[in-house]
């Protein structure tokens, strides 16, 4: 039950990351093909030119079947969603977004959480589009909320940046710096001994009150912070580490009603033979495109 739960979670982070590179492409082909002359010299190697049509026949030619299709999918979906009288909460939404961030660190930007979210809202459309006409007797729903109820009851998350160090000597000296208007990205970059966070300015993504892994003390200082605050030196097995807060997130635990409806589309899409995409339902709605049959 356990990696049915995991699997759908981990389906709905690839299809947006795939959905916003393709948007991002999209987004650029546009432009490309709507400001200036086709003749425009975007670069220049010695003397030999690239003008901005080659540049522009080159994106299409590499990713352009991939964000048409990307853009029919989603067209396809609120299509059949509309036919099927199908609709999402925004409270399903929120607590998609909610699971995401919280069991698998994601810490989208927010520039990006709002493609975030409509993506979360087609890949839910599309599941119930999918198990629209698959009954799960109600004793195997609240059996599988029985057996998973810890996924459902998330506890407080904290997205957070850190800095660690060896001595309380220089995490002191750090936060001196921090006083005096030092940015907290570029000083973990250069000061933190963690490599792996330290090369992303800090940025750990989201901490769990309940992580075993995080002590009792790192957990108690992150409590008394509001967002854009940091912590003093607090002491880690390493070291000494300061932590920012980004972005706190109070636990939440679901009832079986809220999240009854999820559970029926996780057990039915594990039940249903083969491998299931939008694209069987193109003929559905009458799709044509530039690429011919599909």
């Amino acid at each position: 039950m356990e990696r049915k739960w995991e699997k759908k979670q981990l389906w709905i982070i690839i299809a947006g990351l795939i959905a916003l590179n393709c948007l991002t492409v999209a987004f650029f082909l546009t432009k490309l093909g709507t400001s200036h002359g086709s003749s425009e010299v975007v670069a220049t190697v010695g003397k030999e030119e690239v003008t901005r049509q080659e540049w522009l026949n080159v994106m299409e030619e590499r990713y352009g079947k991939d964000t048409l299709k990307e853009m029919i999918d989603e067209k396809v979906i609120e299509a059949l969603a509309k036919k099927y009288d199908i609709s999402i909460s925004e409270a399903a939404v929120d607590r998609e977004m909610f699971l995401i961030k919280t069991m698998y660190g994601s810490s989208s930007d927010a520039s990006n959480e709002e493609e975030w979210r409509r993506q979360i809202k087609s890949s839910l459309m599309l599941e119930e589009i999918l198990t629209k006409d698959v009954n799960v007797p109600e004793e195997e729903l609240q059996a599988y909320y029985n057996e998973n109820e810890s996924f459902y009851a998330i506890p407080t998350s904290y997205h957070v940046s850190q800095i660690v160090v060896k001595t309380e000597k220089e995490a002191n000296q750090a936060l001196e710096e921090l006083k005096s208007g030092s940015n907290f990205a570029a000083l973990a970059m250069e000061r933190s001994m963690d490599e792996f966070s330290a090369a992303q300015g800090g940025d750990i993504g989201f901490v769990r009150s309940e992580d075993e892994t995080i002590s009792a003390d790192y957990i108690k200082a992150l409590e008394t912070l509001k967002p854009g605050e940091w912590t003093g030196a607090i002491p880690v097995e390493d070291g000494y580490a300061i932590a920012l807060l980004h972005e706190k997130i109070d636990g939440k635990e679901y009832s079986f009603k809220e999240v009854k409806n999820e559970i029926r589309r996780v057990i039915a899409l594990e039940q249903m033979e083969g491998e299931s995409s939008v694209e069987a339902f193109w003929n559905e709605v009458d799709v044509e495109w530039f690429y011919g049959e599909q």
